[in-house]
């Protein structure tokens, strides 16, 4: 395939591959949401895949763009060996290439494929739509002529249907902490209405952003299947303090929509005590045995959807290797795998670094990162049995206070939405 355009009528007939290359299943639709044209103030934004509609184990599910690692000859690989089997369902604004674009007329012609185009940065890849190949038929032709336009082109085809999903595209470059500073400043309705025109990943990030009380507002409102894409896509730390500003009631309803690891993960994470570090750890950390090499290590720190803070070390514990695991050993900082041979095993690498107990304070949660100038510590139980660990982005976050983010800085953001 050419390495910048990707020609959609070729991707739905590839195969879908999990992280190791086997196949899965097989795509049969890509999915799209509508970009925005150019302004005065602002350039045009591309309309931007969201995800694949693929058939696997008899079931017609839904693949999140960002949980494909690439695109080639091969297939479409995930990132991950993790797929949501719930049955794909059409969202309101999204345009299913295959079923809703190719043949569709535009004006004496007719649209013969979609041209897509990949785009990474540091943590992750996307495509847009880059071009349409359109068809002409003539009666002195045996066959059709065709051509090449940019998508803008022909704009009937990617308008966006409401002032909220092109809201919503406008403000897909924008830092999450900036659109949380908009969402904010619009009206209940209009929260909504932007909430709904937002992809999964995008809503995820911005909730993240929001005071608990906010984010609940806005997530009670989303319909099951909504929920589930959504809360698949934010760190399970962040939605447990979430579902922790929720009566119990109302918090067994979100949690029923996910799968049953998760679950159990929210429930004991809820069932620490606020303002400890079992309330503030994330169980999702790097894990590894002593066996494991540099190479290995290295690899999942290179991982994208890591958070720094996260990504800065490897813990190194024995079988089972996801918390609660066995025996942590100690940790790997990338600064000592960067300076080792590649087939290095971990245990000869281990630094000694403090550990404290899921019932340690808050408070000297943050004095251990500070004196040992840690990002981020293991939280364990009596056994020394790794749990997770406290980031120091989320110590941050609680020695702020309650409502720090009504008033920083980006609280000073504007929104060209009207009121």
């Amino acid at each position: 395939m050419d390495a910048d355009l990707i020609y959609a009528f070729r991707v739905m007939r590839l195969p879908l591959l999990d992280a190791g290359g086997s196949q899965i299943g097989r795509i049969q639709d890509v999915v799209a949401i509508p970009g925005r044209p150019a302004t005065a103030l602002d350039p045009a934004i591309a309309p931007r895949v969201v995800g694949f509609v693929a058939d696997s184990q008899r079931r017609r599910i839904f693949v999140n763009a960002n949980r494909v690692a690439e695109i080639n000859g091969d297939g479409a690989r995930l990132n991950s060996w993790d797929v949501d089997l719930n049955p794909f369902k059409p969202r309101s604004g999204e345009i299913l290439i295959g079923t809703d674009l190719i043949d569709r007329r535009v004006g004496d012609e007719s649209v013969s494929d979609v041209a897509l185009q990949s785009h990474h940065d540091a943590r992750s890849r996307w495509w847009v739509i880059s071009k349409v190949r359109l068809a002409r038929k003539s009666s002195l032709r045996r066959r059709p002529s065709y051509r090449l336009v940019d998508y803008d082109e022909v704009p009937e085809l990617f308008d966006a249907q409401t002032e909220m999903q092109a809201e919503a595209a406008r403000l897909r470059q924008v830092h999450p902490a900036e659109v949380a500073a908009i969402v904010r400043a619009l009206p209940v309705d209009k929260r909504r209405q932007l909430a709904e025109a937002m992809e999964d990943e995008r809503l995820a990030d911005v909730l993240e952003e929001l005071p608990e009380s906010e984010q609940v507002r806005l997530v009670e409102q989303l319909d099951r299947d909504r929920l589930v894409g959504v809360f698949d896509e934010m760190e399970l730390d962040d939605l447990a303090d979430l579902l922790g500003e929720m009566a119990p009631a109302d918090q067994e309803r979100m949690i029923e929509v996910m799968d049953d690891d998760d679950a159990d993960v929210i429930r004991q994470l809820l069932s620490y005590e606020e303002g400890t570090a079992g309330g503030l750890m994330t169980p999702e950390v790097i894990i590894l045995g002593p066996d494991s090499t540099v190479a290995e290590a290295l690899a999942h720190v290179r991982d994208p959807h890591w958070v720094v803070s996260i990504a800065t070390q490897v813990f190194v514990t024995q079988a089972p290797y996801k918390a609660p695991t066995g025996k942590l050993l100690g940790v790997v900082h990338v600064q000592k795998l960067l300076r080792e041979p590649p087939n290095m095993e971990l245990g000869q690498l281990l630094a000694d670094d403090p550990i404290v107990a899921a019932d340690s304070s808050d408070r000297a949660v943050a004095e251990m990162l500070a004196s040992y100038d840690l990002l981020a510590i293991a939280v364990v139980d009596d056994a020394e049995r790794l749990l997770g660990a406290v980031t120091v982005d989320d110590v941050i976050d609680r020695m702020l206070g309650v409502g720090w983010r009504t008033h920083h800085g980006f609280g000073q953001a504007s929104s060209k939405v009207g009121s």
